[in-house]
């Protein structure tokens, strides 16, 4: 499938199946408006049927990762029908749903600050990393507005207490709180950015690409799930492992002491 090229963001796929999506506003420090959610969405599309995709960065242009909702995209909405309004809300959740359910893992590079929606979007990852001089805020109150479609990703990513606590003071929140909070995986120096997240990468590529996938959807289903139901979807799922060629193949690995066919250098 060829690799689409849009006008807010930049995609590059290299040699090891690692595809970096670059949100390309830098003069709005990459704020989502409705052409930026609309091609992240068709990119996650795409990323869902491109094939050899092992893992996507995510990270902005500029000094900024993601400063929110473009106030001129809300200024616009605010002058539409009610149908119309909801229909622009509910394409913002679809495009985070498609990168929170991204078969394969989904890093973020975070490299600078980021508010409202852009926490929203660090939150969808599956792995944060940000730079020390980072600065985070869920500012939707002091606009008057909901932080309401990052809501799910935010709760589930920092605790209900601390979603509470930022939610309703639109406090700002230093890299190091963050990431005690879990907002943030890592955090490093502005030099070291690129380094951890290769280190990310790294052993995400020692590991079976539809395993990992699968393991995606089990933490997504265990954690919606009490824990009958969910000890029935495990017993399920390992056994399914145990059929597939990926299973196969990492214990014939594993005894014959060789790498398994996924394995990258």
């Amino acid at each position: 499938m060829p690799q689409p090229v849009f006008e807010t963001l930049d995609l590059h796929l290299d040699a090891r199946g690692v595809v970096r999506v670059t949100l390309n506003r830098p003069d709005t420090h990459n704020a989502l408006n409705a052409t930026l959610i609309a091609e992240l969405r068709q990119a996650a599309d795409w990323l869902y049927s491109a094939g050899g995709v092992r893992a996507v960065v995510i990270t902005g242009a500029g000094k900024t990762f993601c400063a929110g909702g473009d106030l001129g995209w809300m200024q616009q909405n605010m002058a539409k029908s009610r149908i119309e309004r909801v229909a622009e809300s509910t394409e913002l959740a679809l495009m985070l749903r498609a990168l929170n359910e991204l078969p394969m893992p989904l890093i973020g590079r975070i490299n600078g600050p980021a508010y409202g929606g852009g926490v929203g979007m660090i939150s969808v990852c599956d792995i944060a990393i940000g730079i020390d001089s980072g600065v985070y805020a869920l500012t939707e109150v002091r606009l008057g507005l909901l932080p309401a479609n990052i809501a799910p990703y935010v709760v589930a990513r920092m605790g209900a207490a601390n979603a509470r606590r930022n939610f309703l003071t639109a406090r700002r929140m230093s890299a190091a709180e963050a990431q005690r909070m879990g907002l943030l995986s890592e955090v490093v120096s502005v030099d070291q950015l690129d380094a951890a997240v290769e280190r990310e990468l790294a052993d995400l590529l020692q590991c079976a690409p539809d395993a990992v996938a699968a393991t995606k959807k089990l933490v997504g289903y265990v954690h919606s799930h009490d824990l009958p139901t969910s000890i029935i979807y495990a017993a399920d799922k390992l056994a399914d492992a145990w059929e597939t060629n990926e299973g196969r193949e990492g214990i014939e690995a594993f005894f014959a002491k060789r790498p398994p066919a996924w394995r990258k250098a």
